[in-house]
């Protein structure tokens, strides 16, 4: 079976880039191993989809080469994107910091892709296993466990390796290495920190505290809720700090960043000098939390005994808490998978392999990863657009 374009991958920047092909009267088909498309957006979102984030721009990426976003983020905007989901009806809402997710369900996304496909003629192929990617007599022969097919082209959009549960495989590295196309080391990312036993030891009774935090590590800063864990820390700081971490870095957290500790202290122990210090950290910090940090401080227990030093030691604390993760939870939680096909071998315009005519690479595969917040999702639809603009 011959056609002008084979996909692998019904995510959603296959499933894009198998709208966009089709309309330009590509012959495609999309293989996908899984038995529904779309599962990681399915997911996303809490169900409803972080869609795109209305201030999309390069710095919101994590790539070698921090420009190769450039192009085809401006030739898919965010706006485009909302008026593909405004033109089916999909209703939606910004949630914080430009984040757009449906009123509904995500599936309506995955439903609106799919139509798109529908539309242009792009075949879909689910629960279908590639074998083999080699090159043809006239463009390249995908072997699958259902069959094989010719085309003139190939996509990748098998994705990374985070949540296995769900599929994620290393088969899109694979190609790559398989023609000679280098790849980043991967790791993961948008992902919970974890901490050694000692530390959990430790820190257990906080399970299920959250504040809202700024946490940083070397010039990466975020400033998000943060969530203690009986393994460590998450919450949307800590997920967007984890793509900067590595191993035995410290991160810094500000557990009260809309106070000034040391000033409330001062406060404080002028006006209630007989308060117990715990009692003084409730007016910025979660009680079992401000009962920890008053515990394991050597500062005096009443205000009033309180030495300026003690107080600048119980701010330093709060506000500029020093810890070093053990790790993180791994690719079972994280939400992308950092690194990727080497954008040095790709063009930026195209996505095609500077190499290897005919073979393309986009999504989550390539060494481009957005912040949290429906980043990901753009350069999905972004790259899948920019290529099926060229296959």
């Amino acid at each position: 079976m011959r056609h002008d374009v084979i996909i692998l991958g019904a995510g959603g920047a296959g499933l894009m880039c198998g709208a966009a092909a089709g309309r330009r009267g590509r012959s495609v088909l999309i293989l996908e191993h899984a038995r529904r498309p779309g599962e990681k957006i399915r997911i996303s979102g809490g169900g409803r989809c972080n869609f795109t984030n209305l201030h999309t721009a390069p710095a919101n990426f994590l790539s070698q080469n921090p420009h190769f976003c450039i192009s085809a983020l401006a030739g898919f905007t965010p706006h485009d994107f909302i008026a593909l989901v405004e033109s089916h009806g999909i209703a939606y809402h910004e949630k914080a910091r430009g984040q757009l997710f449906c009123d509904g369900s995500s599936q309506q996304i995955i439903a609106m892709l799919l139509e798109e496909c529908r539309r242009a003629g792009t075949e879909l192929q689910l629960a279908t296993r590639i074998l083999a990617v080699s090159r043809g007599t006239d463009g390249f022969v995908v072997a699958t466990d259902r069959g094989s097919h010719a085309c003139r082209a190939v996509v990748v959009a098998t994705g990374g390796l985070s949540i296995p549960k769900m599929g994620a495989s290393d088969v899109g590295y694979r190609i790559a290495r398989q023609f000679a196309i280098a790849v980043v080391p991967t790791r993961p990312a948008l992902v919970p920190l974890t901490f050694d036993q000692m530390l959990r030891n430790e820190l257990k009774e906080l399970a299920g505290i959250s504040v809202d935090a700024t946490v940083s590590c070397g010039q990466a800063r975020f400033s998000d809720a943060l969530l203690f864990t009986h393994r460590g820390l998450s919450g949307p700081a800590i997920l967007q700090i984890s793509s900067y971490w590595r191993e035995r870095e410290p991160i810094t957290v500000d557990l009260a960043r809309h106070a000034d500790v040391a000033a409330m202290l001062d406060r404080a122990r002028r006006e209630h000098p007989r308060q117990e210090l715990a009692t003084a950290l409730v007016q910025v910090l979660p009680r079992r939390l401000a009962q920890k940090i008053a515990d394991q401080s050597a500062a005096a227990i009443r205000l009033g005994d309180l030495s300026d030093r003690q107080r600048d030691a119980v701010a330093q604390s709060v506000q500029a808490w020093r810890v070093v993760p053990s790790g993180t939870e791994g690719y079972r939680t994280a939400e992308v998978t950092l690194g990727g096909v080497d954008t040095a071998e790709l063009s930026s315009k195209t996505l095609e392999a500077r190499s290897v005519p005919g073979l393309y690479f986009i999504g989550e595969v390539v060494d481009v990863t957005g912040h949290l917040g429906g980043f990901n999702f753009q350069w999905a639809w972004s790259s899948g657009h920019a290529a099926g603009q060229h296959v």
